[in-house]
């Protein structure tokens, strides 16, 4: 039932139950220490001497030896005259049989505590309630006065019951106007707490609806609905920047698409003309022809590999695994060499966490980076953990480096050699995803130097 309930109707519900329950235990706890007073004060009543507090009980003269004589001689009036019985309401003699002498005006019932008491089983006086032979509730004192005779005096509870189940109702009373107090002030809080919740629900339902990730939520103060509302703007932000990325990625791979297909169109168009129309071409035209062909296929099939792996989102990548960093950068510099690079390596063992063909295809792509632009060796180094790939070419202007590692980003004085610009970027990505950083900058006595730094150890 309660899945079914708004968190407004909820929070209301939980605070009037809270305030229900302390009300409740506030009252009842009232209840019982004006109970246990009220029995005290009649327990002290009865603690005084027979007749009870000065100016309440009976006149001078009056003497219990002999009440109990005049009892045991059958007499049940008391000393003084019927005048004195209003002093003595609740008066009694009882014997260890049952047997009673009543000399106030109402006649106590005798149990089995109070004729042990007169029989000598205890040698103190003994507390309880009772009931008058009319039914109405007492407190009785029992106290052996002679062998074989005990006196029971006794005080009304009447008054004192009455007292209490007027107190009970008064503070039921109290705790009904508080419960719907709680209530009214329950729903007023809920009210309040849940406004920024609103704002913040009307957002995400309108974002849901309108698609439009520019939406953000006022931040007021520093609380929990301040910080979610700011975790929510930090979100629906993060959103839009990887929306504009995706799109800026598809625009810059349409772009750089579109003119290895438009070459390869021409081409084909050529080698197809050539068949219609029966002229054939020079076989050497021919061959530079499908030659081209076929560069324009490699560099096609290149730069959607490159596309592929830069469109992987964070959670995309292959388990990270522990590995040796120096035999990948060899099977990287090997590679490199084999495409006709001259590379000098001196590398130190390395061991991190990350994976390992992501990293391969970084260090080959810084490596051939350098040797594109390098016309002599590339020296590569690695020490604690810090790879080094420096080449010895023109270096790279200082207004160009902080792009270099943007997607299709390409330097003016290299869009003339092959490439699609996304090489270092894969390198950034790579990088990132094992928790390094990767830099480049110009060397000093010319040539550019990237560093690509991993956490790691030495030892496996």
């Amino acid at each position: 039932m309660s899945g079914r309930r708004s968190l407004r109707s909820r929070l209301t519900l939980l605070i009037t139950v809270a305030v229900a329950l302390a009300i409740a235990a506030c009252a009842g706890t009232c209840w019982f220490v004006v109970r246990d007073e009220l029995y005290a004060q009649v327990n002290r009543y009865l603690e005084h001497p027979r007749g009870g507090p000065p100016g309440e009980g009976p006149p001078k003269g009056w003497n219990v030896d002999r009440v109990v004589a005049m009892c045991a001689a059958g007499r049940t009036s008391p000393p003084g005259g019927d005048e004195w019985r209003p002093f003595l309401p609740l008066v009694q003699v009882v014997y260890p049989g049952g047997r009673r002498c009543v000399l106030g005006q109402t006649a106590v019932a005798v149990n089995g505590s109070d004729r042990a008491v007169a029989a000598g089983a205890y040698g103190y006086a003994q507390l309880r309630d009772g009931v008058t032979d009319d039914g109405d509730p007492v407190r009785v004192r029992t106290e052996n006065v002679a062998p074989g005779v005990a006196v029971m005096e006794s005080r009304s509870l009447v008054q004192t019951e009455s007292t209490l189940t007027w107190l009970a109702g008064i503070l039921s009373g109290v705790a009904a106007l508080g419960v719907l107090g709680a209530a009214l002030a329950g729903l007023l809080i809920s009210r309040t707490a849940l406004r920024p919740v609103e704002r913040l629900t009307g957002a995400v339902e309108h974002i849901a609806r309108t698609e439009d990730l520019d939406t953000g939520i006022p931040v007021e103060g520093t609380d929990e609905i301040a910080r979610l509302s700011t975790s929510f703007n930090a979100m629906t932000a993060a959103l839009a920047g990887s929306r504009d990325r995706q799109r800026r990625l598809v625009a810059d791979a349409g772009h750089e698409l579109r003119t290895p297909l438009t070459s390869l169109r021409t081409n084909i168009d050529l080698l197809l003309r050539s068949e219609h129309t029966g002229r054939a071409l020079d076989p050497a035209a021919k061959e530079r022809l499908l030659v081209n062909v076929k560069a324009q296929f490699e560099e096609l099939s290149t730069l959607v590999g490159d596309l592929l792996q830069l469109s992987r989102g964070e959670s995309d990548h292959e388990p990270h695994v522990e590995f040796a960093f120096h035999e990948v950068v060899r099977a990287a510099v090997e590679r490199a060499g084999l495409r006709g690079a001259e590379i000098s390596a001196d590398l130190d063992p390395w061991y991190v966490e990350g994976n390992p063909a992501s990293l391969e295809r970084a260090v080959l792509n810084l490596l051939d980076n350098s040797a594109k632009f390098s016309p002599g060796r590339v020296e590569v180094r690695l020490r604690a953990g810090e790879l080094t790939v420096r080449d010895h070419g023109p270096g790279i202007p200082a207004d160009e480096l902080p792009y270099v590692f943007e997607r299709f980003w390409r330097s003016p004085s290299a869009r003339s050699l092959p490439g699609s610009g996304l090489g270092l970027a894969i390198v950034a990505q790579a990088v990132s995803e094992a928790g390094g950083q990767v830099r480049l900058g110009n060397a000093e006595g010319g040539g550019v130097v990237a560093s690509l730094s991993l956490p790691g150890a030495a030892h496996p």
